[in-house]
């Protein structure tokens, strides 16, 4: 197998490489003047199981675009099988048409990167489900609960906590948590006014002199999050923390936290963490590179990669 990476989160798949006891494979990516993208690998891939890492969050776009050409240029080297590892796929939440003339950007996406010759991808914890049928090829669904369960039973171990879902969409994800570490579930029940604004209405459980973990797939602009954390705190919950796979932190995100009511913020390092947020002290990052890098192993072995989350903490640090 060789493991390629763009730019988007190099650290991460260096960490992944270390893993797997390898490193990455050369590549030369680079931008022309007019920042047209050139991809050149540097590595014999002919006939060989390529892997290529790239969250496709801020730019976005350009990240998607690398990561075509990659595909394309790893087609023409005769590579075997190609696997789009996908720490966070953006675009997910453009996942059906919420009104008339609209698109369903994720489809289209999944369409182009299938177009493009992908052969298989490997996605953690798409925000919505039905994306894996979008794709015309295998997709194997990875989940970040493993590593999320060991981290809270690491900082919480009293055994006083709530799972917390900071919105009626979102509890199906913190059920499953909850489940792990054999905790409680409560519901926050939000009416969003219009995008990007949201009213909490109220709490559904017993969240009183309880330690409240929030959790979520992506925290964006953390209005939701923050107003969930003070409903919480005004309902008595002796502390509140939050916890997010995907930390795409854009917009007033990082004041929103700064100021509000969570003792905390714990993300993966699924996205590349801005120089801004790392400056924030509520923020903590934990690793999802063992996880990532066992399925990918085990998608070159081809045995199981559903087994990693039989238990409730299947890779360890």
């Amino acid at each position: 197998m060789k493991l390629l990476s763009g730019n988007s989160n190099l650290p991460l798949a260096q960490e992944m490489a270390g893993y797997l006891g390898t490193t990455l494979a050369n590549a030369n990516i680079k931008r022309f003047s007019d920042m047209e993208i050139f991809v050149e690998i540097l590595d014999n891939v002919r006939g060989q199981d390529v892997f290529f890492i790239q969250s496709t969050s801020y730019p976005a776009n350009d990240n998607i675009m690398e990561m075509l050409i990659a595909i394309d240029a790893l087609k023409r080297a005769s590579a075997k099988r190609i696997t789009c590892v996908f720490p966070y796929f953006g675009y997910a939440r453009q996942d059906r048409k919420p009104g008339p003339r609209t698109p369903i950007s994720a489809k289209l996406v999944a369409n182009i990167i299938t177009k493009a010759g992908a052969d298989r991808v490997l996605a953690l914890d798409l925000h919505a489900g039905q994306i894996q049928g979008f794709f015309d090829i295998p997709l194997d669904h990875v989940y970040a609960s493993p590593a999320i369960a060991e981290d809270i039973l690491e900082h919480y171990p009293n055994k006083n906590l709530v799972i917390v879902s900071p919105d009626v969409g979102g509890v199906v994800r913190a059920r499953a948590l909850a489940k792990r570490i054999d905790a409680d579930l409560a519901i926050v029940d939000k009416r969003r006014e219009r995008a990007g604004i949201s009213e909490v209405l109220n709490i559904i459980g017993e969240v009183e002199g309880r330690d409240c973990i929030l959790f979520d797939d992506i925290i964006d602009s953390a209005g939701t999050m923050c107003n969930a954390a003070a409903a919480l705190a005004k309902g008595g919950a002796a502390s509140v923390s939050a916890y997010a796979t995907h930390g795409v932190l854009s917009g007033p995100a990082l004041d929103r936290i700064r100021n509000s009511a969570l003792k905390e913020l714990v993300v993966t390092n699924s996205i590349r963490m801005s120089e801004d947020a790392k400056k924030v002290e509520k923020i903590r990052v934990i690793s999802i590179a063992p996880l990532l890098a066992e399925a990918l192993k085990r998608v070159a072995e081809e045995t199981s990669v559903s087994s990693l989350f039989d238990e409730p903490l299947a890779v360890k640090h």
